[in-house]
């Protein structure tokens, strides 16, 4: 596909959104979990303008921290909403070794620590002066990337399933009323590797107790060796969850989605800054409709994506396929 044809399609839907403001950011804003053995480290975005602001709580990918995904969190917290981003303990800055008794279950880690930002929320909003008379604590959504999708899935109603099929606990959270799931691993069972069924027994999610509002994005040239599927296989969260979901496709994208992991990332093996353009747009846009009902900006940003000779992604919801 032609750069011009890619440029073309981020520049439009990204235009919806128009400039955005200057942010400012606080970490580490740190947290009590003593049953965690070590404290959680936040950090807070949010526009220096704007009132009644919504919240993202994000989870990062698998050895991330606090300080990853600026291209999509500045870009959020530009567009007017606070951004909550947590260190879980598998990132690289912890070094939590294998022989460590809390790394078999850093999957229900990581769930316990979003949660413990939403009872906490109030402590990190005041870390930044006068934010707090600028939040709306009722529309929060929550998003993640890779292993952070499957720990936002999670909230969002996704199960882990046993060996055989039955559901394990349910960790939702109905104080956040939609998601973001980039890149979420698919069906586990026998669409796994050989080395993923070995290693990660907690990546079988059931989709079909996954309720909650969510846009679903991936790549159609990611190759993951975690399945024995192709890029489809991160297709299942929207095919295999119920209700109101939609899915972005992006063409060529592979599972840094352009480089949304952040700026000049050297493990960026897809790097595109209008890849990452859309992606910034169309979630923001996403969660504006979602959070807000009756607002139209996500099928405004749709139409504008889709609006060129040759789109860059296609864009499909559950509405539309039952219509």
């Amino acid at each position: 596909m032609e750069k011009e044809t890619i440029i073309e399609s981020g520049l439009k839907v990204a235009a919806i959104a128009g400039e955005g403001t200057a942010v400012i950011s606080v970490s580490p804003v740190i947290l009590s979990a003593p049953e965690r053995g070590t404290d959680i480290e936040v950090r807070i975005s949010a526009p220096i303008t704007g009132d009644q602001l919504p919240i993202i709580v994000f989870a990062h990918g698998y050895g991330s921290s606090l300080d990853g995904y600026a291209p999509l969190v500045n870009y959020w917290a530009a567009h007017g909403f606070v951004v909550v981003q947590p260190t879980f303990l598998d990132s690289r800055t912890l070094a939590l070794g294998q022989d460590d008794p809390r790394t078999p279950l850093i999957w229900k880690y990581r769930v316990s620590d979003m949660k413990r930002i939403l009872d906490d929320l109030n402590i990190i909003i005041e870390a930044i002066p006068g934010l707090s008379e600028r939040v709306d604590k009722t529309r929060i959504a929550a998003a993640g990337h890779s292993f952070g999708a499957q720990t936002t899935g999670m909230l969002l109603g996704a199960r882990i399933l046993d060996a055989d099929g039955n559901p394990g606990e349910d960790l939702s959270d109905a104080r956040i009323k939609a998601g973001i799931l980039l890149c979420a691993a698919g069906r586990g069972g026998e669409d796994l590797s050989p080395f993923a069924a070995a290693n990660y027994p907690f990546m079988n999610p059931g989709y079909s107790y996954m309720t909650t509002p969510t846009l679903i994005v991936a790549g159609d040239q990611d190759h993951s060796p975690l399945t024995v599927r192709g890029p489809e296989w991160f297709y299942d969260a929207y095919l295999l969850s119920p209700g109101d979901k939609w899915l972005l496709t992006l063409f060529g994208g592979e599972h840094l989605l352009g480089g949304i992991s952040g700026y000049l990332v050297t493990e960026t093996s897809d790097e595109n800054p209008e890849r990452v353009a859309a992606v910034q747009a169309l979630t923001w846009a996403y969660l504006r409709s979602a959070l807000y009902a009756g607002d139209k900006t996500w099928e405004t940003a749709c139409n504008a994506f889709m609006d060129v000779q040759q789109p860059i992604g296609s864009i499909k919801g559950k509405a539309q396929e039952n219509a």
